[in-house]
């Protein structure tokens, strides 16, 4: 069947609702048709049959009623064929062919019948025994006729010995039959005709709103929200885009509500995460010097010191990363490009962060691509970060050199940890999604897997999460080999080697 669509592109239109609806009207048609003219022309050819037996019996009755009392009783053979000689000359009109049988007369060589007749024996019986009225239709030398069978009946009612045979052709009938038919072929093609075109303008007329309907569906599909349907009249298709229209307009009340709870939301967050930078700002520099004296300080006193300086250092790194979101959200984010060295660039993130003993690099050199080195460092760092507190040591990151002709270039971050959980898996990259309601707590803001894919779609790549069929995750980053230069953001005017956007990191 789906060679046949691909030879004949209009079979897979039998499938739409425009063509079931010209199909189903045309069957409906085609049988009503011809359920119509097959019971229009048995009846008419039964009438016309009817009829004509009808005045052929009357007319043999009539002539014979006026010609038997004429006949000698008892007749002898030659009386009977002068009788049936005056039969067929009275009934030259009709053509008929007449033979006579009389009880007790015996018959010619053809048993009383003419040369050209025929008479089924058990029609001849069924006569002779009855003594009534019969006819039958039958064939002779391939065309219609008429067989007749009269017995006699004497003046006083009561039966005679005499039995009149008569056959008279129906070939003007059988003409009359065909002619009709011939009509009704010749009408069939303009009322088939017909039965296309209705359906067609009919299904267009009832499919024009199921088209609009399902354009406007597309619409919103998109986000058009304030798409409408313009309907007419009160019939069921009216009170489906009577329907839709008040749905849009209540999903984009909705929408609007949502969009501007978020933009709150947003707002808040970026609001909350600038207002604490300055107060955080003062803590850690205190924080700072306490460490310092940490050393001379009573033990109760110097772990304190310690433990204060720590969650501060979490505080600030989480109010980086709530800053950081706060800008892909605001659509402040920028690029500042510049031709780097891969390999040097991830190599600087492992050395900035003293990773060199714990993760394992294949890096190769000379693979230089026109990238963002602070976003670069801020995805390689959070990839890596989250491998080794989530995943397991060692982590390896093998960064793949283009092949000639590609246009993209491959990171990749692998752990030797149990993998990441197939439920868990679609959500990785989610906000504040932490896979271990136990590690509510841990050290990961929930961000910075969420951050790492902003700044990789920022650059026009990828990143994407799943499972090594060795055991662990893998983390893979495709960048395209050439960037366009992005508009300058104002509250993303960074130095490049600030290393604290890095310092967040997701639960995997």
């Amino acid at each position: 069947m789906s060679r046949l669509r691909r030879l004949v592109p209009g079979v897979s239109a039998v499938r739409g609702l425009r063509a079931r609806l010209v199909v189903a009207f045309l069957l409906v048609a085609a049988v009503s048709a011809l359920t119509t003219a097959g019971l229009t022309y048995r009846e008419a050819r039964n009438a016309i049959l009817q009829r004509s037996q009808d005045t052929a019996v009357n007319d043999l009755r009539a002539q014979v009623n006026s010609l038997a009392p004429e006949l000698a009783v008892p007749p002898s053979r030659s009386d009977l064929d002068f009788f049936r000689v005056k039969l067929e000359r009275s009934g030259k009109s009709r053509d008929w062919d007449v033979s006579v049988h009389y009880n007790g007369v015996p018959d010619d060589d053809e048993g009383g019948l003419r040369r050209d007749m025929t008479v089924p024996a058990d029609f001849k019986a069924s006569v002779e025994k009855r003594r009534v009225p019969a006819f039958q239709r039958i064939e002779r030398d391939g065309a219609p006729w008429l067989l007749i069978g009269m017995p006699v009946r004497q003046s006083d009612g009561r039966p005679s010995a005499l039995t009149v045979y008569a056959q008279l052709p129906l070939r003007a009938e059988e003409a009359n039959v065909e002619a009709l038919v011939s009509a009704a072929r010749g009408g069939a093609l303009p009322a088939f005709a017909l039965a296309v075109i209705l359906p067609l303008f009919a299904a267009r007329g009832v499919l024009r709103p199921v088209r609009g309907l399902r354009q406007a569906a597309g619409r919103i599909a998109e986000g058009k929200l304030d798409t409408r349907l313009e309907f007419k009249g009160a019939d069921e298709l009216a009170d489906l885009s009577r329907t839709f229209n008040e749905m849009a307009a209540k999903l984009e009340e909705s929408m609007a509500e949502l969009r501007r709870m978020e933009a709150n939301s947003r707002r808040f967050a970026a609001d909350v995460s600038h207002e604490l930078r300055t107060p955080l700002a003062a803590m850690s520099a205190v924080t700072d010097v306490l460490d310092e004296d940490a050393d001379s300080l009573d033990p109760d006193t110097a772990s304190a010191v310690r433990l204060i300086s720590q969650e501060t250092g979490k505080l600030a790194r989480m109010v980086e990363d709530l800053m950081e979101v706060s800008r892909f959200d605001a659509g402040a984010a920028a690029l500042h490009l510049d031709e780097v060295d891969v390999a040097e660039t991830i190599r600087k993130t492992l050395q900035a962060r003293a990773w060199q003993q714990r993760v394992t690099a294949d890096l190769p050199d000379d693979v230089r691509v026109r990238l963002d080195p602070r976003r670069l460092d801020v995805v390689v760092a959070n990839l890596v970060g989250n491998a080794l507190h989530h995943g397991g040591e060692p982590v390896r990151v093998v960064l793949r050199a283009p092949e000639p002709g590609d246009a993209t270039v491959l990171i990749e971050i692998r752990d030797s940890g149990p993998g990441i959980d197939p439920e868990v898996l679609p959500h990785v990259f989610d906000r504040f999604y932490k896979a271990d309601s136990a590690r509510a707590r841990s050290e990961g803001s929930g961000l910075g897997l969420a951050i790492a894919q902003e700044n990789v779609r920022l650059h026009g790549g990828t990143l994407r999460a799943a499972n090594s069929p060795e055991g662990g995750a893998v983390f893979t980053v495709e960048l395209p080999l050439r960037q366009e230069e992005a508009p300058a953001g104002g509250a993303d005017d960074e130095p490049a080697g600030q290393p604290a956007a890095g310092k967040g990191h997701d639960a995997a």
